[in-house]
């Protein structure tokens, strides 16, 4: 099985100690995740990191697929000079993707080398325990259907299936921004609502896939959120697997929704 670990981790520049400073401690939970992710891919051998991110480069009805040779990741809008950190793209990864996926799915193909920070924050994260890790950043479509994100990521495990190496996906999303009243998106009691449903529908596993697919957008909408299509995605590329989800951390000190959750694969 080409796919070795799966997760769901949030991208908040609050978890790089040097932008976080004083408020890098009220994430420590999360921060334990991380670590205990990084020691996964570490454990497993995993030679590659396919990165889901809300906010990469997007059209509204087509996935976007960064085909870079290198990637940088640089979080200077966010108070950090980092290191110069450059990563290698997974280029022939990559390639087996974007010829897995055409024509059935719409796709674009970019060459960025400077990450976004959907993106950026996860690596720099995981990256620490394995300098030698590639990568793939992929980014959903903007305005489609859940069932179309969800065959979106069916369709992606059929293409890492076929690889024989050690790969991991990681959905990079947080749930509600609109948590309390100091929220980033203001506050709505629907945000606590949605990211209850989640944490709910993915502890019982398989058996609640429908409940999450089937939110109502508008209700997904209201809690003012970015992780629901990589979710989506991460669970439609989990759907012939066996899976349990361990809820790792669930952080709210910021307003926002922080959830990390390991999926467990049998």
């Amino acid at each position: 099985m080409a796919l070795t670990t799966a997760a769901l981790l949030p991208h908040s520049p609050l978890l790089v100690p040097e932008i976080g400073r004083s408020n890098y401690s009220f994430l420590e939970k999360t921060v334990t995740a991380y670590n205990l992710i990084a020691q996964k891919l570490k454990e497993k051998n995993v030679s590659s990191l396919v990165i889901i991110s809300p906010h990469g480069p997007a059209s509204n009805k087509s996935f976007t697929i960064n085909l870079a040779p290198e990637v940088r990741i640089d979080l200077k809008d966010f108070g950090f000079i980092t290191p110069d950190t450059l990563i290698s793209g997974d280029i022939s990864l990559a390639d087996k993707i974007k010829d897995g996926l055409r024509p059935e799915i719409p796709i674009e193909l970019v060459s960025e080398e400077v990450l976004d920070y959907g993106s950026a924050v996860p690596l720099y994260l995981l990256s620490k325990k394995i300098p030698t890790l590639k990568t793939v950043i992929i980014s959903p479509a903007k305005e489609l259907t859940a069932s179309s994100y969800f065959s979106f990521g069916k369709k992606l495990q059929e293409i890492i299936a076929t690889n024989d190496k050690n790969i991991a996906l990681i959905a990079s999303g947080d749930l509600s921004h609109r948590l309390k009243k100091k929220s980033p998106g203001g506050y709505s009691p629907k945000g606590a609502k949605f990211d209850n449903k989640i944490i709910e529908n993915i502890s019982i596993g398989p058996a609640a896939l429908d409940n999450i697919i089937n939110l109502d957008q508008k209700f997904v909408t209201a809690a003012g959120e970015c992780g629901w299509r990589p979710l989506l995605i991460l669970l439609g590329a989990l759907s012939e697997h066996d899976w349990q989800a361990e809820i790792l951390a669930y952080q709210t000190d910021f307003g926002i929704g922080y959830l990390s959750a390991e999926f467990l694969l049998s």
